[in-house]
């Protein structure tokens, strides 16, 4: 699918998107959860295929995308890059000049985020970002469509994210924060602050859309009277050998009961998983009565439908069926 100017519409980090179609999509993506069995009767993407791309692991992901496509009528094919001639030193240009002829979008899941705005810029259809170091979008549109079922509402939620700051969730929610005009604290030690660059923009977009931003070392601040807490894991794929600094250093940001007594009575927990218990979360928590770390496992599935159905031009379709309402 392409746009009027003939080049593919990519989704390779929140902010790619205007709040308005992040709210669409998201809104998309409970209409979708809502009308499962019916959207996939109707097989919207039916005859479309889907390349998944794996440089990294992934349960979540893979598993989402590959039974989303099969769901809405269309078809998967997942390819490792260790199977394929990426694997060999090809150039990632190449190999997305190649696929672009082959399939309708691809998903790609790998390391240094320069290295799918590379393969975006050589393809001819649409790119999705599974995961990179600095973006994780795909995860957060499945947050986003949790904490609305879970609380009613996005706007007037407060928010915090306390742990590693320059982790991909981090920024896509801090830029998910920036579109929607969210309240959102983000608590991390200074050397995981998140990325500036990312920061300033959403300084800047903030003046706009209404969102305030608290930046600050102390995870207690963070969570005080929050609706929702969020963490991730202290060491990402690829820096495990900083994964005894990181313990020591990110020790104090553990969600655990203590810090969540700050937090609002009916506070809820995210989590993107895989979760290290007894480092970023303990094990009470996060099989906790605050936790909704698996039903938004679940969300992947919902939400990865509602991203493919947009990349192709049959959402608002599925939201006319819906009647899905217009605000967040």
């Amino acid at each position: 699918m392409k746009n009027g100017g003939g080049i593919a519409v990519h989704f390779l980090k929140i902010s790619d998107w205007t709040a308005e179609v992040l709210e669409q999509v998201v809104r998309g993506a409970a209409a979708v959860k809502r009308r499962r069995r019916e959207v996939q009767k109707e097989a919207p993407l039916a005859g479309r295929t889907l390349a998944m791309i794996f440089e990294r692991p992934s349960t979540r992901t893979r598993v989402a995308f590959e039974v989303g496509m099969l769901e809405l009528g269309g078809q998967a094919i997942v390819l490792r890059s260790e199977e394929m001639q990426l694997g060999r030193g090809e150039p990632i240009e190449d190999t997305a000049r190649v696929l672009a002829r082959y399939v309708d979008a691809v998903m790609i899941r790998t390391t240094a985020h320069e290295r799918i705005e590379a393969y975006a810029a050589a393809s001819a259809v649409p790119v999705i970002n599974g995961l990179t170091d600095r973006h994780h979008p795909t995860q957060v549109v499945a947050d986003l469509l949790t904490v609305l079922e879970k609380k009613g509402a996005l706007r007037g939620m407060k928010i915090a994210y306390v742990g590693d700051g320059w982790n991909n969730v981090t920024h896509s929610w801090i830029e998910a924060a920036a579109l929607l005009g969210l309240d959102l604290a983000v608590a991390a030690p200074d050397v995981y602050a998140p990325d500036p660059a990312i920061v300033a923009w959403a300084e800047a977009a903030a003046a706009e859309s209404g969102a305030r931003f608290l930046w600050t070392t102390d995870p207690v601040a963070a969570v005080a009277d929050r609706d929702v807490v969020i963490t991730d894991v202290w060491t990402s794929m690829g820096r495990e050998a900083e994964a005894a600094e990181r313990r020591a250093i990110l020790g104090p940001y553990q969600v655990n009961e203590r810090l969540l007594a700050s937090a609002r009575p009916d506070a809820i927990v995210l989590h993107c998983l895989p979760a290290h218990r007894g480092e970023e979360v303990t094990a009470d928590v996060l099989d906790g009565p605050r936790s909704v770390i698996f039903d938004e496992a679940e969300n992947r599935l919902h939400a990865h439908k509602a991203i493919l159905l947009h990349l192709f031009g049959r959402l608002e379709a599925v939201l006319a069926e819906a009647a899905e309402p217009g605000r967040l």
